[in-house]
């Protein structure tokens, strides 16, 4: 039986990046269901793109039990969390990334995923990919300059373009 996955999508999110996760678990019969890290549902792409999520990150803490992973679809994330970082959205995220890797399961993310798993508190110790824009920032992860990483539960890509180097890894682990 394959895998449930919550997809976390930033507002405003790299359509690029996230669609490359949606079409491959699409294509591959994996149930997933987008949460936008957002007041609502609604967000859009960098390039302005409006997006219908499934539903808010609000909706998706203390549901973590029904998801066997949890996607960071990374967007504009570094300047929009700095600037909003104590919304409630953003803390919603960071208490549901935590609780997704508090119970061990398969945590996947590009870009800036390594900088919110850091800030969430759950990638100390653990080797991820990272944007070279970040590497100052990120202090708690083992940052390194490869595409892609997998330590553990944590699947990381460098940036959208790395993504498809990680995805038939991913795709092994949720069937």
């Amino acid at each position: 039986m394959t895998k449930k996955v919550a997809v976390l999508a930033v507002n405003p999110v790299n359509g690029a990046g996230l669609f490359q996760y949606l079409e491959a678990f699409y294509e591959n019969g994996i149930q997933y269901k987008t949460f936008a890290v957002a007041e609502t549902a609604q967000i859009k792409t960098n390039s302005g793109i409006g997006l219908q999520t499934d539903d808010a990150v609000a909706s998706l803490k203390g549901r973590e039990d029904e998801y066997d992973a949890l996607v960071f679809a990374c967007g504009d994330a570094i300047p929009k969390f700095g600037e909003n970082a104590g919304k409630q959205y953003n803390q919603d995220m960071l208490a549901v990334i935590k609780t997704f890797n508090d119970k061990g399961k398969i945590m996947v993310g590009h870009c800036a995923a390594a900088l919110m798993f850091d800030s969430a508190g759950v990638g100390k110790g653990r080797k991820t990919a990272l944007h070279p824009f970040i590497k100052n920032v990120v202090k708690g992860c083992i940052g390194t300059d490869e595409k892609t990483v997998i330590d553990g539960n944590i699947y990381t890509a460098q940036t959208e373009n790395s993504i498809s180097i990680l995805l038939p890894e991913l795709l092994k682990a949720l069937k």
